[in-house]
């Protein structure tokens, strides 16, 4: 039987030299017009598009009409994320920071013990995804695409919520602890059924237990015993933290603010959002970073050796290794100049898991990576324009080390993110009130309509 989904080669041949012929842009008239490609300023700062209180990147400052690298920053509606992080560590009582940290996002300051207890309660109770909805949504309809399959179930959750339309706060508010809630066990039951049907490999469910956080509920979920150290449960804790946001100028939360714009639903927004994150270019960099491990340890023969790894890295660099792309993978920010905070704390708090799991000599190859390529990229193109290490470089491996797998590391973001995403849509709605609409130059000349038999 015929695939419908398949369209004959010559065909799509014919049909892509017409496009490319009819649609090409010369790349010269975007500094003639001085479009902001990517919304970014020639500079490379970003345009700036609204205003916010939920959070603040920072990594460079303007000295004279140039870039003066810093220490990057990043704050949670004003609390520095290392400060944040610090404070978890160095907790009285056990407990887990993610959640407290999506309660400072959604609602401006850290809870107080009552109210933490009572937002891990309110979390707690929606973990369990609606009746029949693992059946029809997810056992139904595998994915080999653990996020293609959180962004289709996300939409789908509309169709479960009564008010799925009401934009006022307080429905808001509820939708963002629905998802917040339901994402991982959304995530998990994905990774199981597409292990099933792709991986021809067992599935396992395991019953939700009480009282767990959201990195205990994730790490039961995706072990086949459900077993977990509390140094693993606490390093994938860190993780959800420092990925939970990122400024409303990132790719997939102006997604979310844009859909949000137009007044849309919470599912719809968040499920645009997701598909945003998917793209290697945001959220997928990380596998990146790890094919690009994978293949400095095949082609290294001696990775301690700093002078052969810098030797692969101008490879790397000139497209003569790797993929062939010129990039090096994890290196490099649109904000951040001279250090990205969430790299520091990565590197600082995954060293010692890494170590005992098997994979150190990883770790100090990355470091390597880290410390010889802003050199080497100045070497190359002649400019110090500021590149370090970016939270990729480091959360691979941070995953890897926890043994999860390559196809988890961009959901796991992602269940993160939504916290971000959520607070930022209610911003929107609440205050800006305005569709979001930028403008494009339209290049293309008059063309006179021509009848069909003249064509």
């Amino acid at each position: 039987m015929t695939n419908r989904l398949t369209v004959p080669q010559e065909t799509l041949t014919a049909l892509c030299a017409e496009l490319r012929e009819n649609t090409a842009i010369d790349t010269s008239k975007y500094a003639h017009y001085d479009i902001k490609r990517g919304l970014r300023n020639a500079d490379g700062s970003g345009v700036v598009a609204g205003l916010t209180r939920v959070c603040n990147v920072h990594g460079y400052v303007m000295n004279e009409g140039e870039k003066e690298p810093i220490d990057g920053e990043l704050t949670y509606r004003g609390i520095n994320i290392e400060d944040l992080v610090e404070g978890y560590i160095r907790r009285r009582t056990p407990r887990y920071g993610f959640e407290e940290t999506a309660y400072l996002l959604l609602f401006g300051h850290l809870p107080s013990r009552d109210q933490l207890a009572s937002f891990n309660t309110l979390l707690e109770s929606y973990r369990e995804l609606p009746d029949f909805f693992t059946e029809d949504m997810i056992l139904k309809s595998p994915s080999p695409n653990i996020m293609n399959m959180m962004q289709r179930s996300v939409l789908s959750l509309y169709s479960y919520d009564k008010n799925a339309d009401d934009v006022s706060m307080e429905n808001l508010v509820r939708q963002s602890i629905f998802l917040l809630s339901m994402l991982p066990s959304i995530m998990s039951y994905a990774y199981q059924v597409k292990r099933r049907v792709y991986d021809r490999d067992s599935m396992y469910f395991h019953p939700l237990i009480e009282n767990s956080s959201t990195a205990e509920t994730v790490l039961r979920s995706l072990r086949p015993d459900g077993e977990f150290t509390a140094e693993e449960a606490n390093l994938l804790d860190i993780c959800l933290m420092i990925h939970a946001e990122h400024g409303g100028g990132n790719c997939s939360t102006f997604t979310s603010r844009v859909l949000s714009s137009s007044g849309t639903d919470t599912y719809s927004a968040v499920s645009a959002a997701i598909g945003a994150l998917k793209g290697p270019r945001h959220g997928g960099a990380n596998i990146k970073v790890m094919e690009m491990l994978s293949h400095m340890q095949r082609d290294i023969h001696n990775p301690a050796d700093e002078d052969e790894v810098v030797a692969y890295l101008r490879k790397l660099l000139a497209g003569e290794a790797g993929d062939g792309s010129g990039l090096v993978y994890g290196m490099g920010h649109a904000v951040y100049t001279k250090s990205d905070p969430r790299a520091v704390l990565l590197k600082k708090y995954a060293r010692s898991l890494a170590e005992k799991n098997g994979f150190g000599d990883e770790f100090r190859l990355l470091e390597l990576v880290e410390k010889h390529t802003p050199r080497l990229v100045v070497e190359k193109t002649g400019h110090d324009t500021g590149v370090c290490a970016n939270v990729d470089l480091y959360s691979g491996l941070v995953y890897r080390t926890l043994g999860l797998s390559p196809e988890l590391y961009t959901p796991l973001f992602a269940l993160a993110r939504t916290a971000g995403w959520c607070a930022h849509r209610i911003e929107e709605l609440t205050h800006n009130k305005r569709i979001i609409r930028p403008a494009y130059k339209a290049i293309v000349p008059h063309e006179d309509y021509v009848d069909l038999d003249n064509r």
